[in-house]
């Protein structure tokens, strides 16, 4: 019986912990339907590679090509492709994409991103194929 408790308790983490594995079209459609207005890949491609009265941009980091790895400004870090094509690990939480948008919107602009920054942005990242 113990036994039977161990399986039930461990398979209900296992399900709490895959509510948050979405795919990177999933997140789009969540941006999408908060901000209430169609995502604009261009929109998302100046958001990314603009500065926004900060020394930094999204493409600091990141790149302007965001198909291949970028390295942190400041630590020098490596940061793997930003496009989904081209990392199969990215936008597939929704709590580390949230996670990530409030950290470098932060950074980047002083602000969080809105759902229609985010929905473009992701829209834009999307239009990448391998």
């Amino acid at each position: 019986m113990a036994s039977c408790a161990w399986l039930v308790a461990a398979s209900c983490a296992g399900f709490s912990l895959m509510a948050h594995a979405v795919t990177p079209a999933e997140q789009l459609a969540g941006y999408t339907a908060q901000a209430g207005v169609p995502a604009q890949p261009q929109r998302g491609q100046q958001l990314f590679t603009t500065t926004h009265g900060k020394a930094w941009s999204c493409a600091s980091c990141h790149t302007a090509q965001p198909t291949v790895a970028g390295k942190h400004a400041s630590t020098g870090k490596s940061i793997g492709p930003l496009a989904p094509a081209f990392n199969a690990e990215r936008f597939t939480d929704s709590a580390k994409t949230e996670k990530w948008f409030r950290r470098n919107c932060n950074d980047v602009m002083s602000r969080e991103c809105t759902a229609a920054e985010k929905a473009d942005v992701l829209a834009w990242l999307l239009t990448f194929k391998p």
